[in-house]
Order: C-alpha cells, then sequence, then structure tokens
C-alpha cells in the first residue's frame, strides 16, 4: 500500500476497463487522481467510489483529441493539487474496421487522433508539469496487435498503437536527463467492454483465449499493477520500454 504517497496522476481514459482499474488501484495506493474521459456521469462515480475508499480524485470531461483539453488537465492537476508526477495515456478506440482497403480515411483519421495523436498531445504539456517538478513518469497504452501478432482487419488500430512505442522511445531519450521515464504498455486481451465488443461470440472469444499461453485473457486489474509499477519508483531505471503484459501470448504456439 501507499506505492504512490503524495503523487499526483493524471488518467485518460477513466470512465471504464484499464483506466477505471489503474484509477482506482492508484488512488487506494495514495496518488492523488485527475481522471478524464467524455462521459462526465461515469467519471463522477468513479470520483466517489475513490473518494468512499479514502482517496483522493477529480475529474474533467472532455475530448482527449483536443490539445486544449490536455492543457485543461494538466492546469486541473497544478491547481488542485499543485504538481504532475505520472501520467498514464491510456485512451483508445478500436477504430473502423475491415480490409485495409476498404477502410475510409476519416476512420484512419479518427483511430490515429484517439490512440496516437491524444497522447502526443497530453504528454507535450504533461512533460513541462514534470520538468518544473524535477521528473515524473509517462506511461502509453499500446497493444501487442501489430507488434507480436497481427490481426487482420484492424490497420487502423494497430498503426496507431504502434507509433506509441516509437513515440515511447523518442519521449524517453529527450527527457531522460530530466528525470522524466516513458513507458508503453502492450497488455494482450483484457476483458473490457472494448473486448466484448469485439468478440462477441463464445467461438471468438475461445478462440483469443487459446492465443495466450495462460489460456485466458486478463482483467482490468492486473493490468493496472503492471500500470502501478511503472508509475512507482519501483521502476526508477525503466525507461523507454514496450513492456507485454499479454499473459504468453507472444510466444504462444499451440
Amino acid at each position: 500500500m501507499n506505492r504512490l504517497s503524495n503523487k499526483v496522476a493524471i488518467i485518460t481514459g477513466a470512465s471504464a476497463g484499464i483506466g477505471r482499474a489503474t484509477a482506482k488501484l492508484f488512488g487506494a495506493e495514495g496518488a492523488k487522481v485527475i481522471l478524464g474521459a467524455r462521459r462526465e456521469s461515469e467519471l463522477a462515480s468513479l470520483v466517489k467510489e475513490i473518494e468512499e475508499a479514502g482517496g483522493k480524485a477529480v475529474y474533467l470531461a472532455g475530448d482527449v483529441k483536443s490539445e486544449a483539453y490536455a492543457e485543461a488537465l494538466v492546469a486541473t492537476a497544478l491547481e488542485t493539487y499543485g504538481k504532475l508526477d505520472i501520467a498514464f495515456n491510456n485512451a483508445g478506440i478500436i477504430g473502423e474496421a475491415g480490409p485495409s482497403t476498404e477502410i475510409s480515411q476519416s476512420g484512419w483519421d479518427e483511430a490515429i487522433a484517439v490512440n496516437l495523436t491524444s497522447s502526443f498531445l497530453g504528454a507535450k504539456h504533461q512533460i513541462k508539469a514534470m520538468q518544473a517538478n524535477g521528473g515524473g513518469s509517462l506511461i502509453f497504452t499500446s497493444t501487442f496487435v501489430g507488434y507480436s501478432n497481427a490481426f487482420p482487419g484492424v490497420a487502423a488500430y494497430a498503426a496507431s498503437k504502434s507509433g506509441l512505442i516509437g513515440l515511447t522511445q523518442v519521449l524517453a531519450a529527450e527527457y531522460g536527463p530530466a528525470n522524466i521515464r516513458v513507458n508503453a504498455i502492450l497488455p494482450g486481451a483484457v476483458d473490457t467492454p472494448m473486448y466484448q465488443e469485439m468478440n462477441d461470440s463464445a467461438d471468438k472469444q475461445a478462440f483469443i483465449t487459446n492465443l495466450h499461453a495462460l489460456k485466458r485473457v486478463a482483467t482490468p486489474e492486473e493490468i493496472a499493477r503492471s500500470v502501478l509499477y511503472l508509475a512507482s519508483d519501483d521502476a526508477s531505471f525503466v525507461s523507454g520500454t514496450a513492456s507485454l503484459v499479454d499473459g504468453g501470448l507472444s510466444i504462444t504456439r499451440t
């Protein structure tokens, strides 16, 4: 407990799935959290849950595609808690799916904007606040798709999430001297609303489950614990990594 005592953290995509689980875990571990997502009612209920468990949290609803929103999240952290130590840029979508030659430009652009550009915009302003604070930890949610395994029909998703790995490496190299660590997590399949949407039948879920060495998919809480590690001082010498948290999916051929 209290691995994040006195730390201040921004979490985007906080209204559901990995983001929600991470927000609750960060709050339980002593962090003061700023929650970002589009759905205000879900954010408000999450703040209430965190506070009832003894944590501290505020929220700001908005669109991660907006640079003004990225700035506002950082401003909320500074105005409410006086600093920023951690940012988990987690918001993401599957985006338009189908054969790559049939994907519309608008569908492609939307996936890039939500999954990649929003993380760049977030980091752009988060880093400035972390520099003023003497350092920090940035974490992005990428994926195994397009990294260790390929799936047909999700070109925009794979390309946008793969781009986060390059962004992670460049930011880690640029801002390591400022004591800012930058890492990406690459989850395997996680039982979230997005997973349920993609795998809407027993046959699809059985296929995905069997891809993993552990022969199951992750819970959001399991992924949150990996994020906690990267956010905490336990990972003080970890930067620039694409960290697989995939239940052995990347090495399974059976």
